[in-house]
Protein backbone atom coordinates (compact mmCIF):
# COMPACT_ATOMS: atom_id res chain seq x y z
CA UNK A 1 0.00 0.00 0.00
CA UNK A 2 1.35 3.40 -0.92
CA UNK A 3 2.78 5.51 1.90
CA UNK A 4 1.07 8.97 1.99
CA UNK A 5 3.07 10.46 4.86
CA UNK A 6 5.35 12.55 2.66
CA UNK A 7 2.47 13.91 0.61
CA UNK A 8 0.40 14.68 3.73
CA UNK A 9 3.22 16.73 5.24
CA UNK A 10 3.79 18.53 1.97
CA UNK A 11 0.04 19.29 1.60
CA UNK A 12 -0.07 20.61 5.19
CA UNK A 13 2.80 23.03 4.51
CA UNK A 14 1.19 24.23 1.27
CA UNK A 15 -2.13 24.71 3.09
CA UNK A 16 -0.46 26.77 5.84
CA UNK A 17 1.29 28.97 3.27
CA UNK A 18 -1.99 29.60 1.42
CA UNK A 19 -3.82 30.53 4.66
CA UNK A 20 -1.04 32.94 5.70
CA UNK A 21 -0.96 34.41 2.19
CA UNK A 22 -4.72 35.05 2.14
CA UNK A 23 -4.49 36.47 5.67
CA UNK A 24 -1.77 38.89 4.52
CA UNK A 25 -3.90 40.03 1.57
CA UNK A 26 -6.95 40.47 3.79
CA UNK A 27 -4.98 42.60 6.30
CA UNK A 28 -3.63 44.72 3.45
CA UNK A 29 -7.19 45.45 2.25
CA UNK A 30 -8.13 46.53 5.77
CA UNK A 31 -5.07 48.82 5.69
CA UNK A 32 -3.54 46.95 8.57
CA UNK A 33 -0.16 47.20 6.86
CA UNK A 34 1.94 46.34 9.90
CA UNK A 35 0.06 43.12 10.44
CA UNK A 36 0.09 42.47 6.68
CA UNK A 37 3.89 42.76 6.60
CA UNK A 38 4.20 40.33 9.50
CA UNK A 39 1.91 37.91 7.67
CA UNK A 40 4.07 38.33 4.54
CA UNK A 41 7.20 37.52 6.52
CA UNK A 42 5.40 34.45 7.87
CA UNK A 43 4.60 33.41 4.27
CA UNK A 44 8.27 33.76 3.30
CA UNK A 45 9.39 31.73 6.34
CA UNK A 46 6.80 29.06 5.56
CA UNK A 47 7.97 28.91 1.92
CA UNK A 48 11.62 28.63 3.03
CA UNK A 49 10.69 25.87 5.50
CA UNK A 50 8.70 24.05 2.81
CA UNK A 51 11.60 24.39 0.33
CA UNK A 52 14.01 23.08 2.97
CA UNK A 53 11.66 20.15 3.64
CA UNK A 54 11.41 19.28 -0.06
CA UNK A 55 15.16 19.85 -0.60
CA UNK A 56 16.08 17.55 2.30
CA UNK A 57 13.90 14.77 0.96
CA UNK A 58 15.12 15.27 -2.59
CA UNK A 59 18.79 15.36 -1.55
CA UNK A 60 18.36 12.16 0.44
CA UNK A 61 16.69 10.52 -2.56
CA UNK A 62 19.45 11.70 -4.96
CA UNK A 63 22.22 10.64 -2.57
CA UNK A 64 20.73 7.17 -2.20
CA UNK A 65 20.25 6.71 -5.96
CA UNK A 66 23.83 7.92 -6.57
CA UNK A 67 25.16 5.41 -4.02
CA UNK A 68 23.31 2.61 -5.82
CA UNK A 69 24.66 3.70 -9.21
CA UNK A 70 28.22 3.84 -7.84
CA UNK A 71 27.88 0.51 -6.01
CA UNK A 72 28.68 2.25 -2.75
CA UNK A 73 26.77 0.63 0.10
CA UNK A 74 29.03 1.77 2.90
CA UNK A 75 26.29 3.88 4.53
CA UNK A 76 23.45 2.48 6.55
CA UNK A 77 19.92 3.52 5.60
CA UNK A 78 18.44 5.71 8.38
CA UNK A 79 16.08 3.69 10.54
CA UNK A 80 13.34 6.36 10.47
CA UNK A 81 13.25 6.20 6.67
CA UNK A 82 12.73 2.42 6.55
CA UNK A 83 9.11 2.89 7.57
CA UNK A 84 8.61 6.42 6.24
CA UNK A 85 8.27 8.01 2.83
CA UNK A 86 11.27 6.11 1.43
CA UNK A 87 10.24 2.64 2.56
CA UNK A 88 10.48 1.13 -0.94
CA UNK A 89 13.75 2.95 -1.63
CA UNK A 90 15.15 1.55 1.60
CA UNK A 91 14.07 -1.94 0.56
CA UNK A 92 15.79 -1.54 -2.83
CA UNK A 93 18.96 -0.18 -1.20
CA UNK A 94 19.21 -3.02 1.33
CA UNK A 95 18.43 -5.70 -1.30
CA UNK A 96 21.16 -4.43 -3.61
CA UNK A 97 23.54 -4.13 -0.66
CA UNK A 98 22.99 -7.80 0.23
CA UNK A 99 23.51 -8.84 -3.39
CA UNK A 100 26.77 -6.87 -3.53
CA UNK A 101 27.99 -8.51 -0.32
CA UNK A 102 27.07 -11.92 -1.74
CA UNK A 103 28.91 -11.12 -4.99
CA UNK A 104 31.95 -9.91 -3.06
CA UNK A 105 32.00 -13.18 -1.09
CA UNK A 106 31.87 -15.18 -4.33
CA UNK A 107 34.72 -13.11 -5.82
CA UNK A 108 36.83 -13.78 -2.72
CA UNK A 109 36.18 -17.51 -3.11
CA UNK A 110 37.06 -17.42 -6.83
CA UNK A 111 40.24 -15.49 -6.13
CA UNK A 112 41.15 -17.90 -3.36
CA UNK A 113 40.69 -20.84 -5.74
CA UNK A 114 42.78 -19.19 -8.46
CA UNK A 115 45.50 -18.33 -5.94
CA UNK A 116 45.73 -21.96 -4.84
CA UNK A 117 46.08 -23.66 -8.24
CA UNK A 118 49.48 -24.60 -9.67
CA UNK A 119 48.83 -22.93 -13.03
CA UNK A 120 50.03 -19.39 -13.71
CA UNK A 121 46.82 -17.45 -14.39
CA UNK A 122 46.47 -13.91 -15.72
CA UNK A 123 43.11 -12.28 -16.55
CA UNK A 124 43.05 -9.04 -18.55
CA UNK A 125 40.12 -6.61 -18.78
CA UNK A 126 39.67 -4.40 -21.82
CA UNK A 127 39.23 -0.68 -21.20
CA UNK A 128 38.53 1.09 -24.51
CA UNK A 129 41.49 -0.14 -26.60
CA UNK A 130 43.80 -0.86 -23.68
CA UNK A 131 44.17 -3.95 -21.51
CA UNK A 132 44.34 -3.72 -17.74
CA UNK A 133 45.22 -6.60 -15.43
CA UNK A 134 42.01 -7.73 -13.78
CA UNK A 135 43.61 -10.59 -11.83
CA UNK A 136 47.06 -12.14 -11.44
CA UNK A 137 47.13 -15.22 -9.23
CA UNK A 138 49.84 -15.84 -6.63
CA UNK A 139 51.42 -18.67 -8.64
CA UNK A 140 51.94 -16.39 -11.66
CA UNK A 141 53.50 -13.70 -9.48
CA UNK A 142 55.86 -16.10 -7.67
CA UNK A 143 56.74 -18.20 -10.75
CA UNK A 144 57.84 -15.24 -12.85
CA UNK A 145 58.91 -13.15 -9.84
CA UNK A 146 56.81 -10.13 -10.82
CA UNK A 147 54.74 -7.83 -8.58
CA UNK A 148 50.97 -7.71 -9.03
CA UNK A 149 50.91 -4.77 -11.41
CA UNK A 150 47.64 -3.32 -12.72
CA UNK A 151 48.50 -2.47 -16.34
CA UNK A 152 49.61 -4.59 -19.27
CA UNK A 153 52.26 -2.01 -20.18
CA UNK A 154 53.87 -2.47 -16.74
CA UNK A 155 53.95 -6.27 -17.16
CA UNK A 156 55.84 -5.87 -20.45
CA UNK A 157 58.78 -4.48 -18.47
CA UNK A 158 59.05 -7.77 -16.56
CA UNK A 159 58.04 -10.37 -19.20
CA UNK A 160 58.67 -8.87 -22.64
CA UNK A 161 58.89 -12.21 -24.48
CA UNK A 162 55.52 -13.41 -23.15
CA UNK A 163 53.78 -10.09 -23.81
CA UNK A 164 55.20 -9.81 -27.34
CA UNK A 165 54.04 -13.36 -28.16
CA UNK A 166 50.49 -12.50 -27.12
CA UNK A 167 50.50 -9.08 -28.79
CA UNK A 168 51.66 -10.65 -32.08
CA UNK A 169 48.43 -12.65 -32.13
CA UNK A 170 46.43 -9.45 -31.46
CA UNK A 171 45.06 -11.01 -28.27
CA UNK A 172 43.38 -13.87 -30.11
CA UNK A 173 42.90 -17.39 -28.77
CA UNK A 174 45.86 -19.75 -29.10
CA UNK A 175 47.48 -22.85 -27.66
CA UNK A 176 51.22 -23.22 -28.10
CA UNK A 177 54.57 -23.71 -26.39
CA UNK A 178 56.62 -20.66 -25.48
CA UNK A 179 60.06 -20.05 -24.02
CA UNK A 180 60.16 -17.35 -21.35
CA UNK A 181 63.27 -15.89 -19.73
CA UNK A 182 62.72 -15.21 -16.05
CA UNK A 183 64.97 -12.36 -14.89
CA UNK A 184 68.57 -13.41 -15.67
CA UNK A 185 67.88 -17.15 -15.67
CA UNK A 186 67.89 -19.52 -18.66
CA UNK A 187 64.91 -19.81 -20.95
CA UNK A 188 62.13 -22.04 -19.62
CA UNK A 189 59.47 -23.66 -21.77
CA UNK A 190 55.78 -23.35 -20.94
CA UNK A 191 52.52 -24.39 -22.52
CA UNK A 192 50.57 -21.21 -23.27
CA UNK A 193 46.78 -21.27 -23.63
CA UNK A 194 44.62 -18.18 -24.04
CA UNK A 195 40.90 -17.56 -24.42
CA UNK A 196 38.67 -14.55 -25.00
CA UNK A 197 35.35 -14.09 -23.22
CA UNK A 198 32.70 -11.40 -22.77
CA UNK A 199 30.50 -10.61 -19.79
CA UNK A 200 27.85 -7.94 -20.20
CA UNK A 201 29.75 -5.00 -21.72
CA UNK A 202 33.16 -6.18 -20.49
CA UNK A 203 35.74 -8.11 -22.51
CA UNK A 204 38.22 -10.42 -20.76
CA UNK A 205 41.35 -12.20 -21.99
CA UNK A 206 42.46 -15.25 -19.97
CA UNK A 207 46.09 -16.43 -20.06
CA UNK A 208 47.15 -19.81 -18.62
CA UNK A 209 50.78 -20.98 -18.40
CA UNK A 210 52.05 -24.39 -17.27
CA UNK A 211 55.68 -25.42 -16.94
CA UNK A 212 56.25 -28.30 -19.37
CA UNK A 213 58.85 -29.79 -17.05
CA UNK A 214 56.37 -29.70 -14.16
CA UNK A 215 53.75 -31.44 -16.30
CA UNK A 216 56.29 -34.08 -17.35
CA UNK A 217 57.40 -34.61 -13.74
CA UNK A 218 53.77 -35.02 -12.67
CA UNK A 219 53.06 -37.55 -15.42
CA UNK A 220 56.25 -39.46 -14.60
CA UNK A 221 55.32 -39.57 -10.92
CA UNK A 222 51.82 -40.84 -11.73
CA UNK A 223 53.30 -43.47 -14.06
CA UNK A 224 55.75 -44.65 -11.39
CA UNK A 225 53.02 -44.88 -8.76
CA UNK A 226 50.86 -46.94 -11.13
CA UNK A 227 53.81 -49.14 -12.08
CA UNK A 228 54.74 -49.77 -8.44
CA UNK A 229 51.13 -50.74 -7.68
CA UNK A 230 51.18 -53.28 -10.51
CA UNK A 231 54.58 -54.68 -9.51
CA UNK A 232 53.55 -54.89 -5.84
CA UNK A 233 50.34 -56.68 -6.83
CA UNK A 234 52.22 -59.23 -8.95
CA UNK A 235 54.86 -59.84 -6.29
CA UNK A 236 52.32 -60.28 -3.52
CA UNK A 237 50.26 -62.69 -5.65
CA UNK A 238 53.30 -64.99 -5.75
CA UNK A 239 55.09 -64.28 -2.47
CA UNK A 240 52.01 -64.70 -0.25
CA UNK A 241 51.26 -68.31 -1.30
CA UNK A 242 54.98 -69.20 -1.35
CA UNK A 243 55.37 -67.99 2.24
CA UNK A 244 52.19 -69.77 3.36
CA UNK A 245 53.23 -73.04 1.71
CA UNK A 246 56.76 -72.77 3.14
CA UNK A 247 55.35 -72.43 6.67
CA UNK A 248 53.12 -75.44 6.02
CA UNK A 249 56.13 -77.49 4.87
CA UNK A 250 58.07 -76.59 8.03
CA UNK A 251 55.18 -77.80 10.16
CA UNK A 252 54.93 -81.11 8.24
CA UNK A 253 58.68 -81.75 8.36
CA UNK A 254 58.70 -80.99 12.09
CA UNK A 255 56.44 -83.99 12.77
CA UNK A 256 57.99 -87.16 14.27
CA UNK A 257 56.40 -89.38 11.64
CA UNK A 258 55.28 -88.55 8.11
CA UNK A 259 52.08 -90.11 6.78
CA UNK A 260 51.31 -90.75 3.12
CA UNK A 261 48.98 -87.72 3.08
CA UNK A 262 51.81 -85.57 4.42
CA UNK A 263 54.05 -86.64 1.56
CA UNK A 264 51.30 -85.73 -0.91
CA UNK A 265 50.95 -82.29 0.74
CA UNK A 266 54.72 -81.77 0.47
CA UNK A 267 54.65 -82.73 -3.20
CA UNK A 268 51.72 -80.36 -3.97
CA UNK A 269 53.26 -77.51 -1.98
CA UNK A 270 56.61 -77.79 -3.76
CA UNK A 271 54.83 -77.96 -7.13
CA UNK A 272 52.88 -74.77 -6.34
CA UNK A 273 56.02 -73.00 -5.14
CA UNK A 274 57.77 -73.89 -8.40
CA UNK A 275 54.80 -72.63 -10.45
CA UNK A 276 54.66 -69.31 -8.59
CA UNK A 277 58.45 -68.98 -8.87
CA UNK A 278 58.19 -69.53 -12.63
CA UNK A 279 55.51 -66.85 -12.77
CA UNK A 280 57.82 -64.43 -10.95
CA UNK A 281 60.67 -65.28 -13.31
CA UNK A 282 58.47 -64.59 -16.35
CA UNK A 283 57.33 -61.33 -14.76
CA UNK A 284 60.95 -60.22 -14.20
CA UNK A 285 61.89 -61.23 -17.75
CA UNK A 286 59.02 -59.17 -19.14
CA UNK A 287 60.13 -56.20 -17.05
CA UNK A 288 63.65 -56.59 -18.45
CA UNK A 289 62.23 -56.54 -21.97
CA UNK A 290 60.66 -53.18 -21.26
CA UNK A 291 63.63 -51.59 -19.52
CA UNK A 292 66.44 -53.06 -21.65
CA UNK A 293 65.06 -52.54 -25.16
CA UNK A 294 68.03 -52.57 -27.59
CA UNK A 295 68.64 -49.58 -29.85
CA UNK A 296 66.94 -50.15 -33.22
CA UNK A 297 69.28 -51.43 -35.93
CA UNK A 298 67.73 -49.50 -38.81
CA UNK A 299 68.03 -50.61 -42.40
CA UNK A 300 65.99 -49.82 -45.52
CA UNK A 301 63.07 -52.27 -45.49
CA UNK A 302 60.46 -52.81 -48.18
CA UNK A 303 56.98 -52.16 -46.78
CA UNK A 304 55.31 -54.99 -48.69
CA UNK A 305 58.01 -57.43 -47.56
CA UNK A 306 57.55 -56.38 -43.92
CA UNK A 307 53.81 -57.06 -43.94
CA UNK A 308 54.03 -60.22 -46.02
CA UNK A 309 56.43 -61.75 -43.47
CA UNK A 310 54.13 -60.74 -40.57
CA UNK A 311 51.05 -62.22 -42.27
CA UNK A 312 52.84 -65.52 -42.95
CA UNK A 313 53.31 -65.87 -39.18
CA UNK A 314 49.76 -64.83 -38.31
CA UNK A 315 47.94 -66.60 -41.16
CA UNK A 316 47.36 -69.95 -39.33
CA UNK A 317 45.88 -68.17 -36.28
CA UNK A 318 43.63 -65.98 -38.44
CA UNK A 319 42.39 -69.02 -40.36
CA UNK A 320 41.77 -70.98 -37.16
CA UNK A 321 39.72 -68.11 -35.65
CA UNK A 322 37.77 -67.50 -38.88
CA UNK A 323 39.04 -63.91 -39.19
CA UNK A 324 39.08 -62.12 -42.54
CA UNK A 325 42.11 -59.86 -43.00
CA UNK A 326 41.79 -57.05 -45.57
CA UNK A 327 45.26 -55.84 -46.53
CA UNK A 328 45.06 -52.47 -48.31
CA UNK A 329 48.82 -51.94 -48.16
CA UNK A 330 50.49 -52.08 -51.58
CA UNK A 331 53.57 -49.90 -51.65
CA UNK A 332 56.81 -50.26 -53.52
CA UNK A 333 58.68 -47.90 -51.22
CA UNK A 334 61.06 -48.73 -48.38
CA UNK A 335 61.42 -47.21 -44.91
CA UNK A 336 64.37 -47.06 -42.52
CA UNK A 337 63.48 -49.36 -39.59
CA UNK A 338 64.64 -52.27 -37.46
CA UNK A 339 62.71 -55.01 -39.29
CA UNK A 340 62.69 -57.50 -36.40
CA UNK A 341 61.41 -54.94 -33.89
CA UNK A 342 58.78 -53.59 -36.29
CA UNK A 343 57.55 -57.13 -37.02
CA UNK A 344 57.14 -57.61 -33.27
CA UNK A 345 54.96 -54.44 -33.07
CA UNK A 346 52.73 -55.45 -36.01
CA UNK A 347 52.33 -59.02 -34.74
CA UNK A 348 51.46 -57.68 -31.23
CA UNK A 349 48.77 -55.38 -32.64
CA UNK A 350 47.26 -58.06 -34.91
CA UNK A 351 47.28 -60.51 -31.96
CA UNK A 352 45.37 -57.96 -29.84
CA UNK A 353 42.81 -57.67 -32.65
CA UNK A 354 42.44 -61.48 -32.73
CA UNK A 355 41.55 -61.50 -29.02
CA UNK A 356 39.18 -58.55 -29.48
CA UNK A 357 37.28 -60.46 -32.19
CA UNK A 358 36.83 -63.72 -30.26
CA UNK A 359 33.18 -63.18 -29.35
CA UNK A 360 32.22 -61.03 -32.35
CA UNK A 361 29.95 -62.09 -35.18
CA UNK A 362 31.76 -59.94 -37.77
CA UNK A 363 35.47 -60.80 -37.62
CA UNK A 364 37.54 -58.48 -39.77
CA UNK A 365 41.00 -56.91 -39.50
CA UNK A 366 42.05 -54.06 -41.81
CA UNK A 367 45.60 -52.97 -42.71
CA UNK A 368 46.23 -49.63 -44.39
CA UNK A 369 49.11 -47.19 -44.91
CA UNK A 370 49.43 -43.53 -45.80
CA UNK A 371 52.31 -41.12 -46.46
CA UNK A 372 51.72 -37.48 -45.53
CA UNK A 373 54.11 -34.58 -44.81
CA UNK A 374 57.23 -36.77 -44.45
CA UNK A 375 55.36 -39.13 -42.14
CA UNK A 376 54.39 -42.72 -42.78
CA UNK A 377 51.20 -43.92 -41.08
CA UNK A 378 50.26 -47.57 -40.59
CA UNK A 379 46.73 -48.29 -39.31
CA UNK A 380 45.64 -51.66 -37.93
CA UNK A 381 41.87 -51.78 -37.37
CA UNK A 382 39.36 -54.40 -36.30
CA UNK A 383 35.61 -54.75 -35.82
CA UNK A 384 36.01 -55.73 -32.18
CA UNK A 385 34.11 -54.28 -29.25
CA UNK A 386 36.74 -51.59 -28.66
CA UNK A 387 38.28 -50.38 -25.42
CA UNK A 388 36.10 -49.07 -22.59
CA UNK A 389 36.49 -45.27 -22.17
CA UNK A 390 37.44 -45.60 -18.47
CA UNK A 391 40.59 -47.65 -19.25
CA UNK A 392 41.76 -45.96 -22.45
CA UNK A 393 44.35 -43.92 -20.56
CA UNK A 394 45.81 -47.12 -19.07
CA UNK A 395 46.26 -49.37 -22.10
CA UNK A 396 49.91 -48.37 -22.63
CA UNK A 397 50.86 -48.79 -18.95
CA UNK A 398 53.26 -51.66 -18.18
CA UNK A 399 51.57 -54.91 -17.03
CA UNK A 400 48.06 -53.51 -17.46
CA UNK A 401 45.84 -56.10 -19.13
CA UNK A 402 42.20 -57.12 -19.31
CA UNK A 403 43.03 -60.70 -20.32
CA UNK A 404 43.58 -63.39 -17.71
CA UNK A 405 46.35 -64.98 -19.76
CA UNK A 406 47.90 -61.65 -20.78
CA UNK A 407 51.19 -60.30 -19.44
CA UNK A 408 50.31 -56.67 -20.06
CA UNK A 409 53.51 -55.74 -21.89
CA UNK A 410 52.49 -56.06 -25.57
CA UNK A 411 51.23 -52.50 -26.07
CA UNK A 412 53.86 -51.00 -23.76
CA UNK A 413 56.66 -52.78 -25.63
CA UNK A 414 55.17 -51.80 -28.99
CA UNK A 415 54.91 -48.15 -27.90
CA UNK A 416 58.54 -48.17 -26.67
CA UNK A 417 59.76 -49.66 -29.97
CA UNK A 418 57.92 -47.06 -32.07
CA UNK A 419 59.19 -44.21 -29.87
CA UNK A 420 62.74 -45.60 -30.16
CA UNK A 421 62.26 -45.23 -33.93
CA UNK A 422 61.34 -41.55 -33.41
CA UNK A 423 57.61 -42.06 -33.99
CA UNK A 424 54.51 -42.66 -31.90
CA UNK A 425 51.73 -45.22 -31.40
CA UNK A 426 48.20 -43.98 -30.75
CA UNK A 427 44.73 -45.39 -30.19
CA UNK A 428 41.64 -44.13 -32.02
CA UNK A 429 38.05 -45.29 -32.00
CA UNK A 430 34.98 -44.70 -34.14
CA UNK A 431 31.53 -46.25 -34.21
CA UNK A 432 32.49 -49.39 -36.13
CA UNK A 433 36.23 -49.91 -35.69
CA UNK A 434 39.05 -49.91 -33.18
CA UNK A 435 42.21 -48.36 -34.66
CA UNK A 436 45.86 -48.41 -33.64
CA UNK A 437 47.97 -45.97 -35.66
CA UNK A 438 51.74 -46.17 -36.05
CA UNK A 439 53.44 -42.94 -37.17
CA UNK A 440 57.04 -42.99 -38.43
CA UNK A 441 59.08 -40.03 -39.68
CA UNK A 442 60.46 -40.85 -43.12
CA UNK A 443 62.96 -38.00 -43.50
Amino acid sequence: MKNWKFYNLLFLRVFIVIIILFTSLYLAQKELYHNSILAGVAVIIALIEMYSFIKTKTNFYDKTILSILQNDYSSNFPEEQKKGSFKNLALLYNTLKEKQQEQTSKELIYRSILNNIDTATLILEKDNNNWNIFLMNDYFSSLFNVPKVSHWSYLKNYLPSLCEEIENTHFSELKTAISVKIEQQDLQTFTLQTSLTKSLNKEYFIILLDSIQRVIDKKEKEAWITLMKVISHELMNSLTPIRSLSQNLLQIIGQEKLEEDDLEDIKNSISTIINRSDHLQIFVENYRKLTMLPTPNKNPTAINSLFNDCLKIMSPILKEQGIELINNINSSRSILIDKNQMEQVIINLITNSVFALKERHEKKIFLSALTENNRFFITISDTGKGIDPEIRNKIFLPFFTTRKEGAGIGLTLSKNIIEAHGGYLSYQADENRTNFVICLITS
